[in-house]
């Protein structure tokens, strides 16, 4: 069964750093390309970033290019996500996935980017 679960979110202020991470299990992590989407609230999902499946490639929506990172770590099956220079219309629930259709498979963590 793929699991995949994230945490690192909280509340930050405007400007501030987070770093997600997400732990995947049941499927062989190292062979997938991964992704971060989020959910707004009143919003639908919205990709976020991708990563190839060695970590060398990655690309990332307008909005968050230049201070978000992706990167993995596939000795560890975990997926992170470097969150930069915050703001307020960061906030939302965030989630990882297999690249890809389909729904995230997991809770999320939520990001709250308020003063």
């Amino acid at each position: 069964e793929v699991q995949l679960v994230e945490s690192g979110g909280g509340l930050v202020q405007p400007g501030g750093s987070l770093r997600l991470s997400c732990a995947a299990s049941g499927f062989t992590f190292s062979t997938y390309a991964m992704r971060w989407v989020r959910q707004a609230p009143g919003a639908g999902l919205k990709w976020v970033s991708t990563i190839n499946s060695g970590g060398g490639s990655t690309s990332y929506a307008d909005s968050v290019k230049g201070r978000f990172t992706i990167s993995r770590d596939n000795a560890k099956n975990t997926l992170y996500l470097q969150m930069n220079s915050l703001k307020p219309e960061d906030t939302a629930v965030y989630y990882c996935a297999k690249a890809g259709p389909g729904p995230p498979p997991g809770q999320g963590t939520q990001v709250t980017v308020s003063s």
